[in-house]
């Protein structure tokens, strides 16, 4: 096994968002920072989870305006997929950002090993480079974001053509006219709004009682489960897939719930469970780092057990976010570098890339009720937002959860068109301990989305402007 001489300042275990963020955070600070990935870098979000996803619902948002084109006034003839040209697409823009990250690195010195890491001592970690050959590195500080991987399912799926992964469900070569997702979670319902546009009849199977994640604004949960639901698409919950069955090319998703067992047909099936921390063979309970089930235990100072081993991202637990990792990727950095900073996951933000978007940031309403909060609630609908209308995508609201006695905001929940873009004035708001007054007297430019949440923070006072009074 060769070995390094020289221990560098920060090595980094895995080259995601939140690696990859924080191997540049920690040589902008000065430190000699080595990243090992053994894939590409930009890791699960880059390559087939957030940007792969997020081009092609941008496409098939296109695709449904343009077959929508009458409602402008305007004559589009005819709008189709042309797949080949959809994957090149969506391809390009993940070969460009991935390349624009490795520039990154170069730039600030930071040196990419490719190969696989393990902690084989706090300070020290074995990489089975991918070109052949272990190489032991000495390292001062060291960051683990290793990312997750997808869940198992609970039932026996090997051997059976059809049933795919979120990230085959990416590389799409033919349009399956039943299309089946079991898990009515984010990634669920973000591939189930992408088949739905290009032509599959989408079923969704959820365990939970509703779909979306806790965390989500329950009233927003509801609202969209209704729209996908009078869209044509088939959403149960309370059931529990039992059993997947192959016939021809046909597959038989047997499931039992409170109306009793069922049978669902389908061409593809996608398994959209969750994901796990990816910390198996990562050796961090070996080297002695207190483990929280199979996530890794971390202070808020993104700190594990040991005093020079810090780790972020998936790999930590919580809710798994491309932006909460990179966070936490910069204050690990900052603090393997001496710095002290806190993380205050208040204000990141959930967002969510359906049709219609949802985002939501700080505490739902029956989060806040349990922490024993007095709250008052104010909502505007888009239905009366001026640029709404000219979208023709008023489906949507704004909610904002406060404190009832001084109007601290306390949540940012919405649903409607770039409403994961909207939820940035929300996160600032609860990072800035801003209150409903606060942006009442913020001036929105006008016509603008934007202007639904000053209407919404007028309604804490009572005094929107565009809605009538309670």
């Amino acid at each position: 096994m060769a070995a390094t001489d020289t221990p560098v300042d920060v090595a980094v275990i895995g080259g995601g968002p939140g690696g990859y963020v924080a191997a540049l955070t920690a040589a902008r600070l000065g430190a000699r920072t080595v990243l090992v990935e053994k894939a590409e870098v930009g890791g699960t979000c880059l390559n087939v989870g957030c940007i792969p996803t997020k081009a092609l619902a941008t496409s098939m948002e296109l695709l449904v305006h343009t077959r929508r084109a009458g409602e402008w006034g305007l004559e589009i003839p005819s709008a189709s997929v042309n797949l080949p040209g959809l994957m090149r697409c969506k391809d390009t823009v993940v070969g460009q950002l991935v390349g624009g990250v490795e520039q990154l690195l170069r730039a600030r010195r930071v040196k990419l090993i490719r190969g696989t890491a393990r902690l084989l001592r706090p300070d020290s970690l074995a990489i089975d480079l991918a070109a052949g050959g272990v190489e032991e590195l000495s390292a001062r500080q060291v960051v683990l974001a290793p990312g997750s991987v997808t869940a198992a399912p609970p039932i026996d799926v090997r051997d059976l053509s059809g049933v795919i992964t979120s990230t085959e469900a990416l590389r799409i070569e033919t349009i399956p006219s039943r299309f089946v997702v079991i898990g009515g979670g984010v990634i669920g319902l973000e591939f189930a709004c992408i088949y739905e546009a290009l032509g599959s009849q989408v079923t969704v199977l959820e365990l939970a009682p509703s779909v979306l994640p806790t965390g989500v604004d329950e009233t927003l949960a509801q609202r969209l489960q209704v729209i996908l639901r009078r869209r044509g698409m088939q959403i149960h919950t309370g059931v529990n897939v039992e059993e997947i069955e192959q016939s021809g090319e046909v597959l038989r998703i047997v499931v039992s719930g409170a109306q009793g067992p069922a049978v669902f047909e389908a061409d593809r099936v996608l398994l959209a469970t969750g994901r796990w921390p990816n910390t198996q063979g990562l050796g961090p309970a070996e080297a002695g780092i207190r483990m929280k089930g199979r996530a890794i235990a971390v202070d808020d100072e993104m700190r594990t057990s040991l005093p020079n081993v810090w780790a972020i991202g998936d790999a930590v637990g919580g809710r798994m976010l491309a932006h909460k990792a990179m966070v936490e990727g910069r204050v690990a950095a900052e603090n393997a570098t001496g710095g002290s900073r806190r993380i205050d996951y208040r204000s990141v933000p959930n967002v969510i890339f359906t049709r219609p978007e949802v985002a939501g940031v700080g505490w739902t309403e029956a989060e806040a009720r349990a922490q024993g909060v007095d709250v008052k609630t104010s909502q505007f609908a888009l239905s009366a937002n001026p640029k709404a209308r000219i979208l023709r995508e008023t489906e949507g609201l704004v909610r904002l959860i406060c404190d009832a006695a001084g109007g601290r905001v306390l949540g940012v929940h919405m649903m409607g068109p770039h409403a994961t873009d909207l939820i940035a004035e929300g996160a600032l708001a609860i990072q800035a301990g801003l209150t409903a007054d606060d942006l009442a007297w913020t001036t929105h430019a006008h016509p603008t989305l934007p202007e639904a949440m000053l209407e919404a923070a007028l309604g804490f006072q009572g005094a929107a402007i565009h809605a009538h009074s309670r």
